[in-house]
């Protein structure tokens, strides 16, 4: 459990300074510049992801059951996942109504998907990984939407090709990870 929480510091404080110290960021990016910082960033996330991934599969092989979700919890949970496979495609296809009213769909789509999964699983290893998670989802996501209202920050309009497009895209993407990638990659088959 130790290398999973050490992940998890690792990728969500780099994916946190922005939420607890914004200023210190940007000092700290105009100094080696723009480049060096961004690598920097990309590195420590790498080797906390890792971190994670590894953690994650040693606390596995000796779980420590905190609660048995009921069965139709799964089903919730999916439809949970499959919506926020919508928000994380609409912070990337440009022109869509989700975004412009949600401004940030892809924190709601972190958030989303990390309630998901606490509702369908009851492992010690699970609550910690989802539950930082949804923590940082939210403190991330009041603090970008108080940075836009101090900028007066404003997002374009979206088009309903755009949000359609965005759709269709996010729950194509969803069914190709749930019935396939999920289990080749996790180990956990999500859906029957």
């Amino acid at each position: 459990m130790t290398i999973l929480i050490l992940g998890l510091i690792i990728f969500l404080g780099v994916h946190s300074i922005r939420i607890f110290a914004d200023g210190w960021r940007t000092s700290m990016r105009a100094k080696p510049g723009e480049m060096p910082w961004k690598g920097i960033y990309s590195i420590l996330s790498l080797i906390g992801f890792g971190l994670i991934i590894w953690g994650f599969g040693l606390a596995r092989q000796e779980p420590v059951v905190i609660w048995t979700p009921p069965l139709f919890l799964r089903h919730i949970a999916a439809l949970l996942v499959a919506i926020a496979f919508v928000f994380i495609t609409a912070a990337y296809i440009p022109r869509n109504g989700i975004k412009a009213r949600l401004h940030h769909p892809m924190v709601l789509g972190v958030k989303t998907w990390a309630f998901a999964h606490l509702l369908a699983n009851g492992k010690l290893h699970d609550i910690i990984l989802f539950g930082s998670f949804l923590l940082w989802a939210v403190l991330n996501f009041r603090s970008a939407r108080q940075r836009d209202r101090v900028a007066g920050a404003t997002y374009p309009p979206g088009t309903t090709a755009g949000t359609a497009i965005t759709i269709v895209v996010g729950l194509v993407a969803f069914v190709i990870f749930a019935f396939v990638l999920h289990s080749m990659l996790i180990g956990v088959r999500p859906l029957p």
